[in-house]
């Protein structure tokens, strides 16, 4: 039969290489580079960190454009030349206070490269500095590639934003994204533009400090909820956080429909993650890898159950560093040739005892790799101090530079939700009881019952966060809402701009403009509100502030230096 054939002609083929002579054992025929024996790709060996890097600068690129992304598109409204909270005369009383002990010292408490700029064109400076990391956090998504003045650039950069941000760029994923951009600062060679830069393997140092950052990232935001609001501890606060959270996504809206025991295992599966898990960082390489995987698993199902910006994007970044090549290897093609099979060749040639030339450049960034080391550990000590405090204070930072932080997130769990609805009305009277009042609508915090959340993330609308804060404070709190109700009142171009809807869109300015306070509740599933097509149920609480006109607000402006708003 044809089926026995070929098992037939080996004894055959043998016999014949005999008769010829060739009566010594037949050597074996070296398996193809990049194979095993059987013919299947050769796996990478363990220990190795080479496609590590690859993965974390890239992921670390990515959160950097969406940031200087949405730097690009709000920061003039939100801090340039008109914006509702402008740096410049941030700056400017930064200036003033320090005015008697030197430069230095303003510099060092808000550091910026805006201090070297014109600032007569705060807008375009602002634009510069976004479109210069847009470009530069391209580049490295792009390719792979990135040397310490590329990553250095980005740093600096952002950090020039974030000291000039104020209310806006004060929340803990801000500080979060320059201490890890600082660290991958020491991943990349200095000038090389390579993705396997042979002569400069990645730091254990280095990574071990991504390692040290998720470590603290997920064991501060556990600590701070068990000794915060007490429906951490007995296990109700998922109840609650779906409906009350910043800006809400529909996900979330069908994950607080779900019964009161899968809230529990919530809140549970909570605390393992973040109080017990990080340590496995600490317990060799299956359980550092299992570490990451299930931090990253997590911050998935964060991203999909609301819009906390690039929170939970950014903390999936140090968690790549419990990674190695072995781990990651899936990744990237076996061609031959490629990434995957250079790193393997590699490790072939490390496994033979074959060792680069060490050179004086090597030697230097050794030395500056233990320098890092030094000095995260010496910025660590009020860190620790505070993670171990009854009272530990979340998203601090102890130095401008902000190289190593405290962190955490919803150490208390507000029960209830309201929402400032600003509202404008052409009626001549505003207490006149047939004036007729339009609903401004945000980009995306709850306004309109009907309208479904919004699903953004990694995006941001800053101002949409901030109204949510607003909300359970006063407006004399939160001044910017007065900035911004002014704005309104003149149907200023840069204002409406961070809004989704006007009602005065081309049409005359309103007269007035007011903020009223309501509580929110989604509606429930099934029930005749989520038949009408509404996701919320509201309820006037009662005024935010009380209706205001431009000449009502001339004196208020000009005693904060705010430019008075023109018409448009």
């Amino acid at each position: 039969t044809r089926t026995g054939g070929p098992a037939m002609a080996a004894p055959e083929e043998t016999l014949r290489r005999r008769k010829a002579g060739n009566s010594g054992p037949e050597p074996e025929t070296p398996p193809e580079s990049g194979r095993d024996p059987t013919g299947c790709p050769a796996r990478l060996r363990t220990g190795t960190f080479w496609l590590t890097r690859i993965v974390l600068l890239r992921a670390l690129a990515f959160i950097y454009f969406v940031a200087f992304l949405v730097a690009l598109h709000q920061n003039k409204q939100l801090i340039g030349d008109r914006g509702l909270l402008p740096c410049r005369a941030y700056l400017e009383s930064v200036r003033r206070y320090f005015r008697g002990r030197g430069g230095w010292d303003a510099v060092s408490y808000a550091p910026t490269v805006l201090w070297l700029l014109d600032w007569s064109h705060m807008n375009a400076n602002l634009d510069a500095l976004a479109l210069l990391g847009l470009g530069v956090s391209s580049f490295v998504l792009v390719t792979g590639c990135a040397n310490v003045v590329l990553m250095a650039t980005l740093w600096v950069l952002y950090m020039s934003l974030v000291n000039v941000g104020q209310i806006w760029y004060s929340f803990g994923w801000e500080s979060q994204l320059l201490e890890t951009g600082f660290l991958g600062i020491f991943l990349c060679p200095l000038w090389t533009l390579s993705r396997l830069p042979t002569g400069t393997p990645p730091s254990q140092i280095v990574l071990w400090g991504f390692r040290w950052l998720i470590f603290r990232i997920m064991l501060g935001a556990g600590l701070i909820k068990i000794r915060g609001d007490r429906c951490w501890r007995d296990l109700t606060c998922m109840d609650f956080h779906y409906e009350t959270q910043p800006v809400p996504n529909p996900m979330a809206y069908l994950l607080h429909q779900s019964p009161w025991w899968a809230h529990r295992f919530e809140t549970l599966s909570n605390h393992f993650l973040e109080l017990v898990v990080p340590f496995f960082i600490f317990l060799g390489r299956r359980l550092c890898i299992l570490h990451g995987a299930l931090q990253i698993l997590f911050q998935v199902v964060l991203v999909i159950s609301g819009n906390l910006s690039f929170l939970n994007w950014l903390t999936m970044v140090p968690s790549v560093a419990c990674f190695d090549d072995a781990t990651l290897g899936f990744l990237f093609p076996s061609a031959p040739g490629g990434l995957k099979d250079r790193v393997r060749k590699m490790q072939e040639e490390a496994a033979r005892g074959a060792r680069p030339t060490l050179r004086y450049g090597c030697v230097v960034r050794q030395a500056v790799h233990v320098a890092l080391g030094i000095l995260v550990a010496w910025l660590s000590v009020p860190v620790v101090l505070n993670l171990l405090s009854p009272t530990q204070v979340m998203n601090t930072s102890f130095n401008s530079l902000r190289i190593v932080n405290t962190y955490g997130a919803f150490g208390s769990i507000t029960k209830e939700r309201t929402e400032v609805i600003l509202q404008g009305t052409a009626s001549p009277n505003a207490s006149a009881p047939d004036a007729v009042w339009e609903d401004y609508g945000f980009k995306c915090k709850p306004g309109d019952p009907g309208r479904r959340p919004c699903l953004i993330s990694p995006y941001h609308y800053r101002l949409d966060w901030l109204m949510w804060f607003a909300a359970f404070q006063t407006y004399e709190h939160n001044e910017w809402i007065i900035h911004l109700a002014g704005k309104l009142l003149a149907n200023d171009r840069e204002a409406v701009s961070l809004l989704a809807f006007n009602p005065f869109k081309d049409r005359a300015p309103p007269r007035w403009v007011r903020g009223e306070h309501y509580r929110y509740k989604f509606s429930r599933l099934g029930g005749r509100h989520a038949a009408a097509g509404r996701w919320w149920v509201r309820k006037r609480i009662g005024p935010y502030f009380p209706p205001l006109s431009l000449r009502d607000l001339e004196g208020y402006f000009r005693s904060r230096d705010w430019p008075l708003p023109e018409l448009e």
